[in-house]
């Protein structure tokens, strides 16, 4: 019964993805769809009072451009709104100005769709700040890799040297995905028990007589976009762990869904923009397999219990119960945990910290490859470059120019990628270092040997794939590790989404080029296995040290 609490969610996601996609696809291409003649008011009054012509395309340049102004705007509103939460009207519990260097942190975390806290969120922020700063962000970092997606889609398979409007696909992406979406789910975290409150904390009496604090406020309307935008940032400190964000295993339900369904469902709108859904399902089985591999390692590991704790004469029949919900158990636990670091989303139903060492392997590798689906189009982004990687590497083994989508690939396209595909590991690696030889990272090491240095390297990972969840066995809210991750996180957001986008801006100006008997063939199960081969040897040979120095190591030390 155990593994159906795993098949069940995920029958159930692979069923959505098709209808799902099918809407995206309408979304993006500008067709009818249900609701349209709504949504087009809403979306024209927006225009208008923004001053945005809907008719105007941008080519990679004037987009990639958008995106940064769009984002530092809010940035810097959102700094300035947690530096002076002291004075906000939507502050019962009378919470102070955030400090500096968290607020920095704070600020990119959430602009980038990281949402990494090193604050609590009950105690660390006002109700104002928890919406115009942490849920807003949430809709416009998401919508923003949407959008960024959709025009590295559109530069990929075009045939023109424009990739769309930006405020036009952020404004759409929002008001007609995202916005029904977390209403919806909304609702159905409230039937379930999820409070969505302005009032402030109540102090209750214990049946042991002592009082004690309880948080409220509108912990639904977070949740449903902290899921759906693949977000992660938790209303209360314990995340998706406190009853309150997620009570029943079906608000587990909910939430998991919620965070795969649009990762999964953008690699079939990407089918049906080509007009050929093979190719979209070969990337999605590429996904699915790099998915199915390691969660049964997930499971397992945590199933066979913690070896540290079987040594001192605990019993270890439920397996290993340290650091999860009784009201999840093993299944649901293992579940969201390679669920929310291979759809890079970061919110927690357990601990991360108390996994054993390869269960803690799991959502680390995941966080490494970044390409398990992802988060909002940046993990399809990333598989689609290993793609480009792939039939390049292929076509040097025949003897042929390779040829990706009908395009040309060239040494332009091939320099760029390569350095989008180095960026990510030397992040996590060089500042992994960087914390181990500086005297204020060392400081925030609570653990030491082998699982403090995996402590740090899933610190690092976390930011560079804006995922979010962490060991938390971290002292993370000091200076140096506000600045060293809010860099990190900076940097893997929006370089790797730059350099991608400037690919399909090379690739949109190519004349397509006609199939012929030895075009290599990039639609096909062959190609699949490929690439996932491909995306495996080249995350073993850039992060084998430092898993084998951190989760590996420390697995054999428990079981000698």
């Amino acid at each position: 019964m155990e593994t159906l609490q795993i098949i069940i969610p995920l029958v159930i996601f692979v069923l959505l993805v098709i209808p799902v996609g099918k809407y995206l696809y309408k979304v993006s291409t500008f067709e009818k769809h249900f609701g349209n003649g709504f949504f087009d008011i809403i979306d024209n009054f927006i225009y208008r009072i923004c001053g945005i012509k809907k008719g105007e395309e941008m080519t990679w340049k004037q987009y990639i451009l958008s995106i940064i102004a769009v984002n530092a705007v809010m940035a810097a509103l959102g700094y300035l709104i947690l530096r002076t939460q002291s004075l906000h009207f939507l502050n019962p519990n009378k919470v102070g100005g955030m400090e500096q260097s968290l607020t920095f942190n704070t600020v990119i975390s959430f602009i980038t769709n990281t949402n990494l806290q090193d604050y609590s969120g009950e105690s660390g922020v006002s109700y104002l700040s928890q919406m115009t700063v942490m849920t807003f962000m949430m809709f416009t970092s998401a919508a923003t890799g949407f959008a960024a997606a959709l025009a590295f889609m559109r530069g990929i398979i075009g045939r023109n040297k424009t990739l769309g409007n930006f405020f036009v696909d952020l404004t759409r992406v929002i008001t007609r995905v995202l916005l029904p979406l977390s209403v919806i789910v909304t609702l159905l975290l409230v039937a379930q028990g999820v409070p969505q409150t302005l009032t402030g904390t109540h102090t209750v009496t214990t049946i042991e007589g002592k009082l004690q604090d309880i948080a409220l406020g509108p912990v639904a309307t977070l949740e449903s976009i902290k899921h759906i935008g693949t977000n992660g940032g938790g209303f209360f400190g314990a995340n998706s762990a406190h009853p309150f964000e997620n009570p029943t295993p079906i608000t587990n339900l909910i939430e998991m869904l919620s965070m795969m369904l649009l990762p999964g469902a953008v690699v079939y709108t990407f089918g049906l923009m080509l007009k050929n859904k093979k190719q979209g399902w070969a990337i999605f089985a590429a996904m699915g397999i790099l998915f199915l591999l390691v969660l049964p390692i997930c499971y397992s590991s945590e199933k066979a219990g913690n070896p540290a704790l079987a040594h001192i004469g605990l019993n270890q029949l439920m397996g290993n119960m340290e650091g999860k919900e009784v009201r999840f158990g093993i299944p649901q636990s293992a579940l969201f945990t390679t669920v929310t670091t291979a759809f890079t989303t970061g919110t927690v139903n357990n601990m991360h910290d108390s996994l054993t060492p390869l269960g803690g392997l799991v959502p680390l590798f995941n966080m490494m490859l970044n390409v398990t689906f992802g988060g909002k189009g940046v993990g399809f982004m990333n598989m689609i470059m290993y793609a480009i990687l792939t039939v390049f590497l292929c076509g040097l083994m025949v003897g042929r120019t390779p040829e990706f989508l009908s395009k040309k690939l060239e040494g332009r396209e091939i320099k760029l990628i390569a350095l989008a595909i180095i960026i990510h590991p030397f992040l996590i690696l060089m500042f992994s270092a960087l914390a181990l030889i500086i005297p204020q990272g060392v400081a925030g090491i609570t653990n030491p040997g082998f699982h403090g240095l995996t402590q740090v390297v899933y610190q690092f990972a976390s930011s560079a794939a804006n995922n979010g969840s962490g060991f938390e066995g971290i002292a993370d809210n000091t200076i140096f590790w506000n600045t060293a991750t809010g860099i990190v996180m900076f940097l893997g957001r929006y370089l790797s989404m730059i350099i991608l986008i400037a690919v399909a801006g090379s690739l949109a100006s190519k004349k397509a080029i006609p199939a012929t008997a030895g075009t290599f063939k990039t639609d096909n199960a062959m190609f699949s296995i490929t690439l996932v081969v491909i995306v495996l040897i080249i995350g073993a040979l850039t992060f084998l040290p430092a898993i084998a120095l951190g989760p590996i190591a420390e697995h054999l030390t428990l079981i000698r």
